[in-house]
């Protein structure tokens, strides 16, 4: 854990409760604190703990974490993972539902995007431009499979190959 970032994560939330249109007796009352310990915050003269940040967050609806970087009590990871959920959860022209919804996909789209990258560090192609061929495919190739042949190795039951008529029967 960091030292505390105090005005930093005072700025912050007197910019999330703006946005969030809340005045400081509203937001104190919704995260449980007092007014003037919330405006002591604000001005960055008090050092608020991890639950009060959790609490503000609550009000605020952002997440906890985007609170605990602004405090520096969390390194800033990958950012983007905590300020774009953050960023969907302040906006207040959507609603709850539209809101998680956003979330999911954001997180599902990184996830793919992840997965891609693994697979992409482990050499293996991330998209794999042709889908695997069946015995089918390969048949009409010209190509024998182990499915067309038998032990023999002579071609049995499968597509056989079509000759082209002429429309000379002579040639036969």
């Amino acid at each position: 854990m960091g030292a505390l970032k105090v005005g930093g994560v005072g700025e912050f939330l007197r910019e999330q409760r703006r946005s969030a249109q809340l005045s400081l007796r509203q937001l104190a009352d919704a995260a449980g604190v007092s007014n003037p310990y919330l405006s002591q915050i604000e001005r960055g003269l008090r050092k608020p703990s991890a639950e009060i940040l959790q609490q503000l967050a609550k009000a605020l609806r952002i997440s906890a974490e985007t609170l605990y970087v602004q405090a520096g009590m969390l390194d800033a990871r990958e950012r983007d993972e905590l300020e774009v959920p953050a960023a969907i959860m302040a906006d207040p022209s959507i609603n709850e539902r539209q809101k998680q919804v956003l979330i999911q996909i954001y997180e599902s789209f990184r996830k793919e995007n992840a997965a891609a990258r693994d697979e992409d560090a482990a050499g293996t192609p991330a998209d794999s431009p042709e889908p695997p061929r069946d015995s089918a495919d390969e048949a009409q190739d010209g190509q024998t499979t182990d499915a067309d042949t038998g032990t023999d190795g002579e071609a049995h039951a499968g597509p056989v190959p079509v000759r082209e008529e002429t429309g000379n029967d002579d040639h036969r």
